[in-house]
C-alpha cells in the first residue's frame, strides 16, 4: 500500500496530481491548523500572460482553528465566483479545452458545500474523474489519530493505521522526514522531484507551475496523463 498525505489544496499544480496518482490511498491532511496566505483557498491562473490569484474568500475564526473547522464566507462568494468565472471566460476562452473545461469549474464552484474541506475534496474528486485518476481519497479527520502527536510522528502514525508499506512525500519533505525513522516501523519513504514540464499556452513565454486548470485547458487528458509521469522517486 504506497499513500501520501497533503492539506487540501484549490485546483493545485499538476505536481500536486502527480502525488496523488503516484499512490494507492491519498490522504488529505484536514486536522491540523489552518495558515493564511498558502495554496489552501487560492491559487494561479493566466492573465493577461501572468499569473494572477483567485482565491476563495473564508469567514473569520479563531487562529488556532483547524482547516476542516473554516468555511466559505457565504456573503461574498457569490460576488467573488462571478469574478472568477469571468476571469476564466475572457483569458481561456481561445484555449483548446476551454468548453469541458470551464463546464468542470463551474460544477465545482457551484458546489452547495461550503465547509472548506469538503468544497476542496469535491473540486479534486471532479479533477481526478476528468483525468481518470483511480487513487482513493480520506480525510486524516477520519482516522483517528492522537491529536497529541506531531510534524513526522503523526504521519508515521497515520502510515500505521493505515497499514502502509510505502510513504511518498514531495521532494520538499527531504529537509522534515528521515527514511531511517519509517524504516524502523518498515514503511519505506521517499520523495516526488517533479521533472521540468512545458506544454504550449498562448505565446511562447512558459508560464509553469500554474493551477491545474491552465494544464487542462490547453492539454488533452491523454497528455496530461503523460505529465503526471513526469518525476523521479528519490
Amino acid at each position: 500500500m504506497k499513500i501520501a498525505i497533503m492539506q487540501p489544496y484549490l485546483f493545485p499544480y499538476i505536481g500536486y496530481f502527480q502525488l496523488l496518482n503516484a499512490v494507492d490511498l491519498f490522504v488529505i491532511y484536514d486536522d491540523v491548523q489552518y495558515i493564511k496566505g498558502g495554496w489552501i483557498n487560492r491559487n494561479r491562473l493566466l492573465v493577461n500572460g501572468s499569473p494572477k490569484f483567485f482565491t476563495l474568500p473564508i469567514k473569520k475564526d479563531s487562529h488556532s482553528s483547524l482547516i476542516n473547522q473554516r468555511v466559505i464566507l457565504c456573503e461574498r462568494w457569490a460576488k467573488d465566483r462571478r469574478k472568477v468565472f469571468t476571469m476564466i471566460q475572457q483569458n481561456y476562452g481561445k484555449a483548446p479545452y476551454y468548453e469541458k473545461v470551464f463546464s468542470l469549474v463551474e460544477e465545482c464552484l457551484c458546489f452547495g458545500d461550503l465547509n472548506l474541506v469538503s468544497f476542496i475534496y469535491n473540486v479534486l474528486e471532479h479533477c481526478c474523474t476528468y483525468l481518470n485518476i483511480e487513487t482513493n481519497i480520506v480525510r486524516s479527520s477520519s482516522l483517528s489519530i492522537e491529536n497529541d502527536l506531531r510534524a513526522e510522528d503523526r504521519v508515521i502514525a497515520i502510515c500505521e493505521k493505515l497499514n502502509a508499506e510505502h510513504y511518498i512525500n514531495p521532494i520538499g519533505g527531504v529537509g522534515l522526514y528521515m527514511k531511517n525513522d519509517f524504516a524502523i516501523k518498515n514503511i519505506k519513504l521517499s520523495f516526488v522531484e517533479t521533472d521540468e514540464i512545458y506544454y504550449r499556452q498562448f505565446s511562447e513565454s512558459f508560464i509553469p507551475f500554474l493551477s491545474i486548470i491552465d494544464v487542462m485547458m490547453f492539454n488533452s487528458v491523454e497528455k496530461i496523463q503523460s505529465l503526471l509521469t513526469k518525476y523521479e522517486l528519490l
